[in-house]
């Protein structure tokens, strides 16, 4: 086994998750078998109960895990399904110690930071890069793990555990990439090179020496400052790899190719690969390419809570712009606070009620994505309602397909009160209620969580068709509200089609509407399963439709037009 290690430097926030990924998604190019292992290190178990506001979206896997959003990043790059201890925080190590200690494991010895914290992170380690995560379940080879910026004081035990680790895993066994920041300031315009200096030296003096420094900068950087950082970080020039800002992150595997990566991992980790890429990275190449030269816009309204941070809505843009690309389109995705919808901010602030609807009608489609809490969904409400009534291309997910179904019994069936019991609990009308194992006291796991098979009651449907005609599909859950299944008959006879549903069929899984162009809500979320060259179908859908495109797709069989 390889272990590849990747620090940061200066800030947080430079692409720490893309460049692992990328470096993942080369090797894997050279036919190796890759997984990787994300380390945080917040006293939080997981991250199932932060505000998307802290860290971002959570991102769910298909054993239920809820995890931070660069094991998503993980998992498009590389093609891959993780686990939930793939993502190693703070929390679960002193858990697993103190549970270890509790049990009387250690003999009654004095249980400290060092050496039971840093050698169960290594076992952690050892452990976790062992668990097949490709579809041919063979073991990996590389294990690449990010861990967070140096410096941080949480996060010294896991400085501490690698050092130690780099002498029982040998030398030509692990490698540390360290992603650094090269600012340049307006006032004079020089690329600065003191800041990766000293963070190299904070490094270095923690026991850790990079072998590969990644310089971030938004432009590129000049050769001279290759050379001057190679000479005071005490590396070669060719261990000195830079990526500015690009317009697209499928670049940034390209850019690192380019600067001879394979070469030097085929030397520094004797791997047994050629020192060209595959198809695999061609392809990326291609796709690079193509995202740049695109011509044609598809815009969409994403209509949602925690709009003023787009981490918290990653999956789903990685999923529109896998759609968009697959349909030789570029994306224009229009955040919308769904709170500017509602008449209440018509009468505080006019302005910004106007604008929001002046984006919300010039949309080609529109998207309400999953969330929690009652802020906001009047106006989530009426971008449904307004979706439906003028043929607007419409995908609700999650909480979205339950406010379409809450927005429908509304004005369709006439049922005014009615609501989900988790903004009312004494509504006369509960058309989206708790479900039966959810437990009121933990938040945290507490969710109906991972994959689950979702099967499909009628050969009509638009879904089904766009998933290959498959009787079934499996896609990922997270919540803990589902459609009152006693009321769904009263939707049926009005038009709104329930065509999915789970296994026992209790479960609304999908809903339709007829005699719309596409008018679709999944109670999943098929944001986590979208991949670069393997778009999610309801995603797919929505930008079909929104390009007018949706019923030659389907007339052709599901083929995309060449």
């Amino acid at each position: 086994m390889k272990y590849i290690l990747v620090t940061g430097g200066v800030i947080s926030g430079i692409g720490k998750g893309i460049i692992a990924s990328s470096i993942g998604t080369i090797l894997k190019s050279c036919g190796l078998r890759v997984t990787a292992i994300k380390i945080d290190p917040y006293i939080n178990i997981d991250a199932g109960t932060f505000s998307p506001y802290e860290h971002g979206e959570v991102f769910v896997l298909n054993d239920g895990g809820e995890v931070d959003l660069d094991l998503g990043n993980y998992e498009r790059f590389l093609d891959i399904n993780l686990y939930k201890d793939n993502n190693i925080t703070t929390g679960k190590i002193y858990q697993h110690v103190i549970n270890k200690e509790r049990h009387g494991d250690y003999l009654g010895k004095t249980v400290q930071v060092v050496p039971h914290i840093t050698d169960a992170v290594q076992e952690w380690v050892m452990n976790q890069a062992k668990v097949p995560v490709d579809d041919d379940r063979k073991e990996p080879q590389i294990c690449v793990i990010e861990a967070r910026t140096i410096g941080d004081i949480e996060g010294m035990p896991f400085v501490e555990a690698f050092r130690q680790f780099q002498f029982k895993a040998k030398r030509e066994n692990f490698c540390n990439i360290h992603v650094s920041l090269v600012p340049q300031p307006n006032a004079t315009g020089e690329q600065k090179t003191k800041p990766t200096q000293n963070s190299v030296r904070a490094l270095r003096s923690l026991g850790l020496s990079p072998d590969l420094i990644v310089c971030r900068s938004a432009k590129p950087i000049e050769m001279a400052v290759k050379e001057k950082i190679s000479m005071f970080c005490h590396v070669e020039p060719e261990q000195v790899i830079f990526i500015h800002d690009v317009s697209s992150t499928y670049r940034v595997p390209i850019l690192l190719e380019e600067q001879g990566i394979i070469k030097y991992f085929k030397q520094r980790l004797n791997l047994p690969i050629d020192d060209q890429p595959s198809d695999l990275l061609m392809k990326w190449r291609k796709m690079a390419d193509r995202y740049e030269r695109l011509l044609k816009v598809c815009s969409i309204a994403l209509v949602g809570k925690y709009t003023k941070l787009s981490d918290c809505y990653a999956s789903v843009f990685k999923a529109l712009e896998h759609s968009a690309l697959a349909i030789n389109h570029k994306l224009d995705l229009m955040y919308i606070d769904s709170t500017e919808l509602e008449r209440s901010t018509e009468v505080e602030n006019s302005v910004k009620y106007h604008q929001a609807w002046h984006k919300l009608c010039k949309a080609d489609g529109i998207l309400v994505p999953g969330g929690f809490g009652i802020r906001g969904t009047e106006g989530k409400l009426q971008a449904i309602s307004w979706a439906r009534t003028k043929k607007k291309p419409f995908l609700g997910v999650c909480l979205g397909m339950q406010l379409a179904v809450v927005e429908f019994a509304r004005n369709c069936l006439n049922w005014k009160d009615a609501n989900s019991t988790e903004f009312d609990p004494d509504t006369k009308n509960p058309v989206v209620i708790d479900m039966p194992e959810h437990n009121p006291g933990d938040m945290g796991g507490t969710m109906r969580l991972g994959k689950r098979r979702t099967v499909f009651k009628t050969q009509n449907s638009i879904l089904r068709k766009l998933y290959g005609d498959e009787t079934f599909v499996e896609e990922r859950h997270r919540h803990r509200y589902e459609v009152n299944p006693e009321l769904t008959h009263s939707f049926e006879e009005k038009g709104l089609k329930f065509v999915g549903h789970d296994t026992e069929g209790n479960r609304m899984e999908i809903i339709e509407l007829e005699n719309h162009p596409y008018f679709v809500g999944v109670q999943f979320h098929p944001e986590f399963s979208s991949r670069p060259m393997k778009p999610s179908p309801p995603y797919l859908g929505l930008l079909l439709a929104a390009t007018g495109t949706l019923n030659a797709y389907l007339q052709r069989g599901c083929k995309l037009s060449p």
